[in-house]
């Protein structure tokens, strides 16, 4: 036989002895399991562990709540009549204001319907807490063009402040039962912090700062630019 024709019959027989165990062993096989194969085994996914135990807080029920516990909790405002079938809203504002003692040197300033002017912005209410009696939000707009937001709420005919932050320029937004508290940053950047009820005050749920995107690089940048 010709050497050239016995040498191509033997890589002939070689390569179908391969492609006749592939198709025995499944090797290759993309739609499943192989005839009469066993489903393999599901296996329970790892759970996290963790590697020092005692730096684990078993406390917080959410970001910012083991913190809030650490201070006491709001005390009644004293001196207040009170509080009446009509809520937080039948209250004098200006009196809730000067019953707490952070407030006070605010409770008689002017009303103010704009911003650009020093005084108190129209009271707001709304279900923080969410048990279906909305809470007052009082803010004032100070001369040094800082702001100042307060909130409280009412339980068992008591008032109770449950929030007290401050800032420049402050927007204040919902989010659901939340409160977003906006603040410019001086490198023109924003902060935004989130405030939840806790069960005992509005406890920060989360703080982010929104850096302000670069300018990109212009020829007037470069050392021979004009």
């Amino acid at each position: 036989m010709n050497p050239i024709l016995r040498h191509r019959l033997v890589l002939c027989a070689a390569l179908f002895a391969v492609l006749a165990v592939l198709a025995l062993s499944g090797c290759g096989r993309t739609d499943g399991l192989g005839a009469g194969e066993a489903a393999p085994s599901v296996s329970v996914q790892p759970r996290p562990a963790s590697v020092w135990p005692a730096w684990v807080s078993k406390s917080a029920k959410v970001p910012g709540a083991e913190a809030a516990t650490r201070q006491p909790p709001p005390q009644a405002l004293k001196g207040l009549p009170k509080v009446g079938s009509g809520g937080l809203a039948s209250m004098d504002v200006r009196a809730i204001l000067r019953a707490d003692p952070r407030t006070k040197p605010l409770a008689d300033r002017e009303m103010i319907d704009r911003p650009g002017q020093a005084g108190l912005r129209p009271p707001m209410f709304t279900d923080l807490t969410g048990d279906k009696k909305p809470e007052l939000l009082v803010a004032a707009d100070t001369e040094s063009g800082r702001n100042v937001l307060v909130v409280y709420t009412e339980r068992g005919g008591k008032v109770y402040p449950i929030l007290f932050t401050s800032g420049r320029s402050l927007s204040v937004e919902t989010i659901g039962p939340d409160l977003l508290v906006r603040t410019p940053c001086a490198d023109g950047g924003e902060q935004a912090v989130r405030f939840h009820w806790d069960g005992t005050r509005m406890s920060t749920l989360s703080d982010v700062k929104n850096y302000k995107p670069s300018r990109p690089p212009t020829p007037s940048d470069s050392p021979g630019g004009h």
